[in-house]
């Protein structure tokens, strides 16, 4: 799948995926590829942007730390991540019930009011 496929959901999949705990850029990166089956395959150049958005906006915290000798950014959501990822959530849930009613053939179609 392709990131422009994701427009406006990454940031929601990256707050998700840090739900979990802190987690340094690769591993976020494998945990979205895991978590989809293989499916979300995204680049660095598309994720380490959005972890920096979300750092900018105060919804993620990094550290940096050495392990092995190589220097690592770990990621970790914070409280107004939290809150941000549960208006993500519902805002999906809505968007999911509106879109299913179009593309959805067992949704029980609504009656204008």
């Amino acid at each position: 799948m392709k990131a422009q496929a994701l427009h406006g959901h990454l940031d929601a999949l990256l707050l998700a995926v840090l739900e979990q705990g802190a987690l340094h850029g690769y591993a976020i990166i494998e945990a979205l590829r895991a978590r989809s089956d293989g499916t979300l395959d995204l680049p660095t150049g598309t994720i380490y942007p959005a972890l920096r958005r979300l750092e900018r906006a105060g919804h993620v915290a990094s550290t940096w730390s050495t392990v092995n000798g190589r220097e690592r950014r770990t990621y970790q959501l914070t409280d107004s991540g939290r809150r941000a990822l549960a208006g993500e959530r519902a805002g999906w849930r809505d968007f999911q019930l509106t879109v299913g009613r179009f593309l959805d053939p067992g949704s029980p179609p609504t009656t204008p009011a």
